[in-house]
């Protein structure tokens, strides 16, 4: 998965020709730890293929976490068009963060 940062989010994300999921997350957060390997496994599917899926390190990236009011780790936020569509937050299973996607497409 694709690293975003305060410098690339606009680029990476809001310009994307495609719907772009973005994992914002800690180092610290052990709930993001969970999420990051179904994340991986989406992005590796079908599904994969039609959402683009990045991180943000909120830590390292405060400016965009800000901005997009983000209060808890993980918060996965859908852009598209360069507009969030959908956001949620908290450690979801695969299940969930399947229909999430779909929902946005």
């Amino acid at each position: 998965m694709k690293v975003v940062t305060d410098k690339t989010f606009a680029t990476d994300v809001l310009q994307s020709d495609k719907p772009v999921l973005v994992d914002f997350w800690a180092e610290w957060c052990v709930p993001c730890k969970k999420v990051d390997p179904l994340l991986a496994e989406i992005a590796d599917s079908d599904l994969g293929s039609q959402v683009e899926i990045v991180k943000v390190n909120i830590d390292e990236n405060p400016q965009t976490a800000l901005a997009y009011q983000v209060m808890s780790v993980p918060t996965l936020a859908i852009f598209k068009g360069g507009e969030r569509v959908n956001s949620v937050a908290g450690a979801k299973p695969k299940s969930f963060l399947v229909n999430f996607i779909e929902s946005a497409l």
